[in-house]
């Protein structure tokens, strides 16, 4: 193993074992391999950038309908922040769970084909889909969770002034930014074949293109 590989879980060995089967058998069918991953540190990085668009979208619409002074002048208390704290944590699992819930509508044996971890060295929990699906599904899969808690949240926020509810706003567009990385590098190539499937890479952060003429 590689200095900075880090050690799979076994159930992550068990999909790497089970994905080279699947690269191998797509290249007997004349697919060629493109990946698409990229380092989880990288991502989290690169997240902050390309999300800072949504969140001053976001700080826009909330302070369009009330003002900033009205948010903020009541005081954050220790109870509002226990709630912000397991209001995280859940809101973390209900993203994942959207992510699961999108690609099992996709993939051919729906649920059966729905993992779930965490890569703790990042304290990055994850969702995997086991099975092929389209591009446009697969950006679909991606970007829901956003769309969903970012969008609701910001609304919410927007709707009742609520300082905290923003500060979760703010957390789920920013916690989305690993997934639109990934949309911004599948967008950004170019394909070459008619047919082509998106995999979940089993255990990086990314997904593996098939493509075939």
């Amino acid at each position: 193993m590689a200095k900075n590989e880090r050690k799979l879980t076994p159930a992550e060995q068990e999909r790497k074992e089970q994905f080279a089967l699947v690269c191998e058998e797509m290249e007997r069918q004349g697919y060629r391999k493109i990946d698409l991953t990229i380092g989880v540190v990288k991502a989290n990085l690169l997240a902050l950038i390309v999300m800072l668009p949504f969140a001053v979208l976001s700080g826009a619409v909330v302070l369009s309908s009330c003002s900033l002074r009205s948010m903020i002048e009541s005081p954050i208390t220790s109870l509002d922040l226990l709630f912000l704290f397991l209001a995280l944590l859940l809101l973390g699992a209900v993203h994942e769970g959207i992510h699961a819930l999108t690609c099992a509508m996709f993939a051919k044996d729906h649920w059966k084909s729905i993992r779930f971890g965490v890569i703790w060295k990042a304290l990055t929990p994850y969702c995997t889909c086991l099975r092929p699906v389209k591009r446009g599904q697969y950006i679909l899969g991606a970007a829901m969770p956003t769309l969903v808690l970012g969008i609701g949240l910001t609304a919410a926020a927007a709707l009742t002034g609520s300082f905290s509810v923003f500060i979760l706003a703010i957390a789920m567009i920013f916690g989305g930014g690993g997934d639109f990385t990934i949309i911004l590098k599948m967008l950004l190539h170019r394909q070459q074949g008619r047919d082509a499937v998106y995999y979940d890479h089993p255990y990086e952060c990314g997904v593996v293109v098939f493509e075939k003429d």
